[in-house]
């Protein structure tokens, strides 16, 4: 807090209702999703599937990030991130949407997971001794116990924040200080037991004791993306005056400069452990993604999804300046859904990328679904955690 500075009382910013025509737009894309759904399995099911199962865990992980994002800030008592924290906390009403999605994926599991098939197990040594995990009920079971788990900790943690904004009352946060171990413990369990589950079990004679780091850092890299990208679209409309100040921009574009770094560190160490190995069971998951088409998809997430925002981001200036930082946000979320795309289409299509009215009719769908769920959100509750206790000095964050 500046010196000599005094705080009485924080306008409240209140709810923020989208306009009419945006929520038709958003509408109209979660339409087309589902028309091109259905269309797709008619046409080819197994692009469909495929196409569905990465918007799923994209859009799953986005929402679970925002939880992620919010209890990090509760567990260490940060200051300078409560006026921006409501925006991730606006995330995690996608998750209800996003058990309904993985249910819906249960009809797919046929085309996309090779171990679901019993004459393809049977013989299989590695996937005969993987049978006990790798079978279809456990396999719903325990994912929709995960996806269930994060909703009850969302309903605590996010509920606690809201009821917070009324009952002003800080017993709340230090509830929410309490709860947060717990939640971390479970979301470090769970989220890379779905990362093996639904992205790394598509080649279930592949494996990576880092892979669930990996998504982990894909996890974050994205929700930070999607904060900054949120607030900057808040501030331009005049709806975090007074609250929300370049400083706090400055301190989410160092997050999203670390998360840039942090990735292509596990990327790379994930990659070269596997190189420097040499093993034919482990090298043969890079090497199709080496070749062919893919090669220029590889090529993109390295030059891409790291150097594009590790140079946009190293200017002090471009972190404070808010269409800067919306810009490197859009194509930091473009980069994430690209490494997803990597991370499962080839599995399906070796001889390189398929996209086309399946794929991008998909993915406009789950961005309408999710952008109806936040909106939902933010227009049923304040933009910003007014009743927390460490807002009133966190307006005024600043650097030296």
């Amino acid at each position: 807090m500046a010196h000599g500075t005094v705080v009485t009382e924080i306008k409240n910013p209140g709810p923020h209702q989208i306009s009419g025509k945006s929520r038709t737009i958003l509408m109209v894309l979660a339409a087309i999703g589902v028309l091109t759904f259905a269309g797709g399995l008619a046409f080819d099911a197994k692009r469909t599937w495929s196409g569905f199962l990465v918007n799923h865990f994209y859009f799953m992980s986005l929402a679970l990030g925002g939880l992620f994002f919010a209890a990090i800030q509760w567990i260490t008592g940060a200051m300078w991130s409560s006026p921006i924290r409501r925006i991730a906390e606006s995330f995690t009403s996608y998750l209800p949407v996003a058990l309904v999605m993985f249910i819906i994926l249960y009809f797919g599991m046929h085309s996309l997971f090779p171990w679901t098939h019993p004459e393809i197990v049977k013989g299989d040594i590695i996937l005969e001794g993987k049978a006990g995990y790798l079978n279809v009920p456990f396999f719903m079971i325990r994912n929709i116990v995960a996806i269930g788990l994060w909703i009850f900790f969302t309903k605590k943690l996010v509920g606690n924040s809201i009821a917070q904004d009324i009952s002003r009352d800080p017993q709340l946060t230090i509830k929410n200080k309490q709860l947060t171990p717990a939640f971390l413990l479970i979301f470090g369990l769970t989220y890379t037991m779905a990362s093996f589950d639904l992205l790394m079990s598509l080649d279930p004679h592949w494996f990576s004791t880092m892979f669930g780091v990996y998504t982990f850092s894909g996890l974050f890299y994205s929700t930070l993306a999607l904060t900054a990208v949120l607030a900057a679209v808040l501030k331009k409309d005049g709806r975090l005056d007074g609250i929300v100040n370049p400083n706090h921009m400055h301190d989410l574009g160092k997050f999203m400069f670390a998360f840039a770094i942090f990735w292509a560190y596990i990327g790379f160490s994930q990659f070269m452990l596997i190189w420097y190995s040499n093993l034919p069971e482990e090298t043969q998951y890079f090497l199709h993604r080496f070749q062919n088409g893919w090669f220029y998809v590889s090529v993109f997430l390295l030059v891409g999804k790291f150097m594009v925002p590790f140079f946009a981001l190293i200017p002090r200036g471009s972190k404070r300046d808010d269409k800067r930082l919306f810009i490197v946000g859009v194509f930091m979320l473009i980069a994430q859904w690209v490494d997803i795309f990597w991370l499962v289409q080839p599995e399906a299509f070796r001889e390189g990328p398929v996209i086309g009215w399946i794929e991008i009719g998909l993915t406009l769908g789950f961005i309408g679904m999710f952008g109806l769920m936040v909106a939902r959100f933010l227009g049923r509750n304040s933009i910003v955690a007014i009743g927390d206790p460490l807002l009133k000095e966190a307006v005024f964050h600043h650097h030296q």
